[in-house]
């Protein structure tokens, strides 16, 4: 045990107690009896959703769904701090807002040094529910599969700002320059595959990367054969004349059926499979509904 001195309270003549106890447990924890499943899983991984299908199962989950309340409450926080210094550094901006250009000496508040110790706190919070819900997605994946398919992803590209500027028609504003930068350090999809794949390794299974720019599961229509480019906001995709299925769920059936180099999706295991699909994406999507959970950047629209 230790005793800390309080500052507070030292400048006030008077003393508090503080205890802190380390407790070591001997032993080794309980050993998990966790089975991998049998045959292929595809995966079509987004900024903060991730499309499962396999023969057993056909998902959209969103990735690291509890810490949306965090990321609310340190927004908030964000902002109380940044009025606080501003308040406190007039002399560092501009009219418009922005800092000035030069070396600065800043000057902060004991509220703003009370609000950053909070705002370090919640990010704490945010890591440890990020790798909690990361881990937990990933135990509930093994159980369908032994053999992962995924399409490899820059994530440190989508973090960037765009460089070229450009005027909305419509408003006759320059667009704004932010990308996917704070939904990324919010759901961390990369940390998400890095947590999937040691698991599925660790249990003797197969997790394989296949080449973006010659699968382009997104554009690929096994029904025509054909490539079809899609743009970003279609979240759809019409596979032959009437059949309906969603963008991402359709990508992680594909790549379900990549063949054995992983360059290309095998259009006939694809066509052997594709009914079952169907049916299991149509069951989803009706559960989905009646469920009025809202699955982020999927198109399925639900009424509140």
């Amino acid at each position: 045990m230790s005793r800390e001195i309080c500052a507070d309270c030292e400048e006030n003549h008077s003393w508090e107690s503080r205890y802190f106890v380390n407790i070591v447990i001997a032993g080794y924890p309980p050993f998990k009896e966790r089975k991998i499943g049998k045959g292929n899983v595809g995966l079509d991984i987004g900024t903060s959703t991730v499309a499962v299908s396999s023969l057993k199962k056909v998902a959209l989950f969103n990735l690291a769904e509890p810490v949306k309340h965090l990321a609310r409450e340190i927004c908030l926080l964000q902002r109380k701090m940044d009025r606080s210094k501003r308040s406190t550094n007039p002399a560092h901006f501009l009219e418009n807002g922005t800092i000035k250009k030069g070396k600065k000496t800043w000057t902060f508040s004991k509220r703003y040094q009370r609000l950053k110790a909070k705002l370090t706190e919640l990010h704490r919070k945010q890591s440890d529910i990020r790798k909690w819900s990361h881990r937990t997605l990933a135990n509930s994946l093994l159980a369908i599969g032994d053999t992962f398919y995924c399409e490899t992803m820059n994530f440190k590209a989508l973090q960037k700002r765009r460089k070229e500027t450009e005027i909305s028609e419509k408003t006759g504003k320059f667009k704004r320059k932010k990308r996917f930068g704070k939904t990324l350090g919010h759901r961390a999809p990369s940390m998400f595959l890095s947590i999937l794949e040691e698991k599925v390794k660790r249990y003797n299974g197969y997790f394989r990367k296949v080449n973006t720019y010659t699968f382009k599961a997104s554009q690929y229509c096994h029904i025509r054969n054909e490539y079809i480019k899609k743009p970003l906001s279609q979240r759809w995709h019409i596979a032959g004349e009437e059949i309906k299925v969603q963008r991402d769920l359709y990508s992680a059936f594909l790549l379900m059926n990549a063949d054995d180099a992983g360059q290309q999706a095998n259009r006939e295991r694809c066509n052997i499979t594709f009914e079952q699909f169907k049916t299991q994406h149509d069951q989803f999507i009706k559960t989905i509904l009646g469920q009025k959970k809202l699955i982020l950047n999927s198109g399925i629209v639900v009424s509140t």
